[in-house]
């Protein structure tokens, strides 16, 4: 059975001792909740720490869990009652109806109630004000200890007991950790009271928990304005940093604002610049103040950049022992292991020195404010936009769609680095040259914006026309999946224009990988509307069946599989079953391979159909790829709180990325020798596109 915690778990090296067990610093004692699997020990920890004595219950399914009266009381003991399929209310995983289940029951995740984020000042924090700790030792050790007790009295949950049944309860819980972590509650794990806790450290990721960092500095004295701030607001005060064209040495914690100006940071010999990230047209009460770390200022023509993102609320460790920052930007031994934290608390950044006694500067690269270079550089690439689609960002007139589609299905007959098959038309595999840039794009789902973002950022559109940059979409363009719009498809219709577009003028450097959604099938549909026979109606009634025949050829000439020597991408997932290159190739007489390659999902404890890790080291061998060779796909967002997942199910060099959310797109770019997502804010594009004069 997958475990989804397998490799991303770090443990928490600075701990306080409270009673006898460690507990991480940073984690007030009244914070503290404790849950996990039966058996695994929560009621002797809960006594020997001297928490509360009775048994809690959460039902995570109901809206205002939160304010459950069983968290009055902490720490304390909780048991989860979680949403199942086929099950209106929640279970715990020793009820009967999932006890007596003939076959695991599969987690609905997506009906957890979240606590809202704090947005006022006399709102509860309820993401904070709980921490939860995960008891789940392995299964032989539950196994045992459950054993053990049944010569202690009678416990109904170990009825029945049997090593199976332990570990289906275990992948429950572990699933859950994972979830409500990237949820952004307060989580962390132990495998049992004699091991260390551990924080979740997901690859690529950079958000980490305060506790993993430094101690907690000395309270304030009430003497001082200092202490009174902290009392109310229950903030440590950090001095704000005045920037200069000096550089100036940052010893300990100093604070920078969001005042729309960029600074750079000298960690040893590496410089790295930091922007404030400024969506265009987006109202100022509504913008996030996030920040963009990198190494270069603007981008180039030759090369696609990645970046890091700083979002608020979170916090990163900037090191040689976070091999993504180490790789992007390429640290030297000046830098330390963890040499600097640096967290964005309302768009103001709060950076604390890790390692004292290593070179940290900061200065001033200019007095400009970036909202204003920022709007001059992106109007020239909106600009851009327009050129290339020729008219403002609307459906194009029916003739011209028309015009559009026929001159790419000619292309597609003859498409670059396509192998034909044995009837001499283009088969399922597309072999990328090594020498350019791919630029991995997930679904989009109708979401226009999100294609204009990509389109506008990184001089993407000056890299196509270089040919330096490949951009390739794995499928699913259209179909919007925003409550509300499933059954509108006017911009299922522009989002192929602009497609179309594209292709017409890049054919040689712009792919499109067939989805799910890429059909008029009848049986694709979302929350029981048709959306592919629904689509296929607005067309014939717009375009007509001349247009309607063309999409159909579109969709039947369309790639299955595009690789390079370094990764390899589809749309889902693997075959269950060994194949050959030729067999890809040959796809059009394979539908049952064509259908796993856009319909299968990754086995999880809520989903165990799926395809495994066995199946993606078939896919790469039976493509003559190497063993480590990225695999990236689409079609199955991992949870609702992200846009791209690395290392997906513990495979490694296994990425999901899904770039249809409404809070903004996400891709995958090669940088060097590495592979690293970048994710952008939402922008209103097409409003502001066809604004400009």
């Amino acid at each position: 059975m997958i475990d989804p915690l397998k490799k991303i778990l770090e443990p928490i090296k600075e701990l306080q001792n409270i009673r006898g067990v460690d507990l991480p610093i940073g984690l007030e004692f009244l914070q503290l909740v404790v849950t996990g699997p039966p058996g695994a020990g929560k009621s002797y920890y809960i006594e020997q720490i001297k928490g509360w004595p009775n048994e809690g219950y959460l039902d995570l399914t109901q809206r205002g869990w939160w304010k459950d009266q069983s968290l009055i009381y902490r720490p304390r003991e909780v048991h989860l009652g979680l949403p199942f399929r086929g099950f209106s209310e929640a279970l715990s995983v020793f009820d009967k109806e999932w006890l007596k289940s003939a076959s695991p029951l599969e987690l609905e995740l997506d009906r957890i109630q979240l606590p809202p984020e704090k947005k006022y000042f006399f709102q509860t924090d309820w993401c904070s004000r709980y921490i939860f700790e995960f008891l789940i030792p392995g299964p032989s050790t539950i196994y045992q200890q459950r054993l053990d007790r049944q010569n202690q009295g009678y416990f109904p949950v170990d009825e029945k007991l049997s090593l199976d049944m332990v570990k289906q309860q275990i992948a429950i819980y572990r699933e859950a950790a994972l979830y409500l972590h990237r949820a952004g509650l307060n989580v962390y794990l132990r495998k049992g009271l004699d091991k260390p806790p551990m924080w979740i450290s997901e690859r690529g990721v950079a958000n980490v928990p305060r506790w993993t960092l430094d101690k907690k500095p000395k309270k304030p004295s009430l003497k001082s304005i200092s202490g009174w701030k902290y009392l109310f607001r229950r903030h440590y005060p950090i001095q704000w940093i005045t920037l200069s064209s000096t550089p100036q040495d940052l010893k300990t914690a100093g604070r920078i604002a969001h005042d729309g100006r960029s600074f750079e940071l000298h960690i040893g010999k590496v410089k790295l610049r930091f922007q404030p990230e400024i969506a265009i047209g987006v109202k100022k009460k509504s913008a996030e103040k996030n920040w963009i770390i990198n190494t270069e200022q603007g981008c180039s023509t030759r090369n696609i950049t990645g970046f890091i993102r700083i979002c608020v609320g979170e916090t990163i460790v900037i090191g040689n022992a976070y091999n993504e920052y180490a790789t992007l930007f390429n640290l030297d031994d000046s830098v330390a292991k963890r040499h600097i934290s640096i967290t964005n608390r309302k768009g103001d950044l709060s950076l604390t020195p890790l390692m004292p006694e290593r070179e940290t500067k900061i200065i001033r690269l200019d007095d400009l404010d970036y909202r204003e270079r920022l709007e001059r550089g992106r109007h020239k690439s909106l600009l851009d936009i327009r050129n290339v689609y020729g008219q403002k960002i609307t459906p194009l007139p029916a003739y011209k769609a028309l015009e559009s589609i026929r001159a790419v299905n000619e292309i597609l007959q003859d498409e670059p680095y396509r192998p034909k098959n044995r009837e001499g038309k283009p088969g399922g595999l597309i072999e990328l040259p090594n020498k350019t840039t791919p630029v991995i794009v997930g679904d989009l789902h109708a979401q226009v914006d999100n294609l204009l973002k990509i389109l506008s950022e990184n001089c993407l559109l000056d890299c196509l026309k270089m040919k330096t940059a490949t951009l390739i979409i794995l499928g699913d363009a259209v179909h919007s999946e925003v409550a509300g719009e499933m059954d509108s498809f006017e911009t299922s219709m522009l989002i192929m224009d602009l497609i179309f577009m594209l292709k017409l003028r890049f054919p040689k450097n712009f792919f499109y990988i067939r989805g799910n959604h890429d059909s008029f099938d009848p049986e694709i549909n979302k929350n029981v509307i048709l959306q592919g026979e629904l689509f296929k109606e607005m067309l014939l009634s717009h375009r007509g069946a001349d247009y309607v025949q063309e999409m159909q050829d579109f969709y039947d000439n369309l790639p299955y599989v595009i690789c390079s020597d370094d990764f390899v991408a589809c749309h889902a997932g693997p075959p269950r079953k060994q194949i050959k290159k030729k067999n890809i190739i040959e796809i059009a007489d394979n539908k049952k391979l064509a259908n796993e390659l856009t319909k299968n999902r990754l086995s999880r404890p809520n989903h165990l159909a799926g395809y495994s890790k066995n199946d993606v080291k078939k896919f790469r061998k039976s493509l003559d790829l190497p063993a480590k060779t990225r695999f990236i796909v689409g079609h199955t967002p991992m949870d609702p709180f992200g846009s791209y997942w690395l290392h997906a199910g513990t495979i490694k060099n296994h990425h999901v990325i899904y770039s249809a959310h409404n809070s903004g797109a996400s891709l995958i770019i090669r940088t060097d020798n590495s592979f690293m997502p970048i994710s952008f804010p939402a922008e209103p594009l097409t409003d502001f596109i066809n604004d400009l004069k």
